[in-house]
C-alpha cells in the first residue's frame, strides 16, 4: 500500500506538490545557510544560565588564546541587549556593508566580531527591541556577514533559555555549546535549565567551564575556593562530559577587559579549555 492510501484522495497529496505524505508530516529543518562567501569549520556556543557568570569574559580569553594557537577565529556577539565583546576588545567604528554582505571588525590579532554595538551610534544606548526584532538581527549575523576561512566561529549567547537561544539553536548549525557557570547551587540549578534545553533542541554539549572557581592569595599563592561544593562537577558528569576548566577570579583579566586590551592576556587562563576545544580542528 502506498504511502497515500490513507489520504482521502491521491490528488492531495499531488496538488501540495508531493507524492508521499511523508514526506509532509517530516519536521522543516529551521536552520538558515551562512553567507554564501563565507567559510566556517567549527560553530560554538558559549552558554549560561543567568547572567554575571563572567560568559562573556570566557568567550573572550577562549578566542584569543585559540588565535595564539595559530587558528581562524570570529566572535558572534549574541547578547544583543547586553553586549560586551567590543569593548573588551576596544573596538569602536562602526561595521560596514554592501550589497554582497556585511563585512566583520577585525581586532589587532585579526579576531572577526560582530556585535550589535558596533552598529550603534552610541554604545551606551539602551537596545528596546522586541523578540522577533532581536531573532532577525542574530540570523542576519550568520547569513549575511562575510566570514572569512575561519576554523572557529564562537557565540557569545545572552543568560537564559529566551528568544535569543532559542535563534540561536533553531537557526544555526552548531557544533556543540559551552557551559558557564559558578559553583553556587543556585547558579548550578539554573544552568541546569540552559543545559536541559539543550537536551531538548538536539544541541551537544561539549563540556563546562567552572568560572569564578577561586581567588589567588597574594602573599602565599594559595588558591581559596569563593563558593564550595561540586555543583558544576555533579552536572557535567551528569551528562558524561567534562569539567574543561576551572578558572579564577583574577583583577588583572578584569582590568584588561576594561581598557579594552583583552588580547594582552599573559596567564594561563582557560588553557585547558582552549587545548581541548582546539582538538575539535586539529585532533591530537
Amino acid at each position: 500500500m502506498s504511502s497515500c492510501d490513507s489520504c482521502k484522495s491521491k490528488e492531495s497529496c499531488a496538488s501540495a506538490g508531493t507524492g508521499d505524505c511523508a514526506e509532509q508530516n517530516e519536521p522543516k529543518s529551521l536552520l538558515f545557510p551562512s553567507h554564501p562567501s563565507a567559510s566556517i569549520k567549527k560553530v560554538i556556543g558559549v552558554c549560561s544560565g543567568k547572567g554575571g557568570v563572567g560568559k562573556s569574559l570566557v568567550t573572550s580569553v577562549l578566542a584569543v588564546k585559540l588565535a595564539r594557537r595559530g587558528f581562524r577565529v570570529g566572535i558572534l556577539d549574541a547578547d544583543i541587549t547586553g553586549p560586551s565583546i567590543p569593548k573588551a576588545f576596544g573596538l569602536t567604528e562602526s561595521l560596514r556593508g554592501d550589497k554582497d554582505g556585511i563585512m566583520p571588525a577585525i581586532t589587532s590579532t585579526g579576531i572577526e566580531v560582530v556585535s550589535v554595538n558596533l552598529l550603534m551610534e552610541n554604545e551606551e544606548a539602551p537596545v528596546l527591541w522586541r523578540g522577533p526584532v532581536i531573532s532577525g538581527l542574530i540570523r542576519q549575523f550568520w547569513s549575511e556577514v562575510i566570514w572569512k576561512e575561519l576554523d572557529f566561529l564562537l557565540i557569545d549567547m545572552p543568560p537564559g533559555t529566551g528568544d535569543v537561544p532559542l535563534t540561536v539553536f533553531q537557526s544555526i548549525p552548531l557544533d556543540g555549546i559551552l557551559l558557564v557557570s559558578t559553583n553556587q547551587d543556585l547558579v548550578s540549578m539554573v544552568v541546569n535549565k540552559a543545559r536541559n534545553m539543550a537536551l531538548m533542541m538536539r544541541v551537544k554539549i561539549l563540556g563546562f567551564v567552572e568560572n569564578m572557581s577561586y581567588i589567588t592569595c597574594g602573599h602565599c599563592g594559595e588558591r581559596i575556593p569563593l563558593f564550595g561544593g561540586d555543583g558544576v562537577a555533579k552536572a557535567a558528569a551528569a551528562l558524561g562530559v567534562p569539567v574543561f576548566d576551572q578558572a579564577g577570579v583574577d583583577p588583572a583579566v578584569t582590568a584588561l577587559v576594561d581598557a579594552g586590551k583583552i588580547e594582552s592576556i599573559d596567564s594561563d587562563l582557560l588553557d585547558r579549555c582552549t587545548a581541548s576545544i582546539a582538538e575539535l580542528v586539529h585532533p591530537d
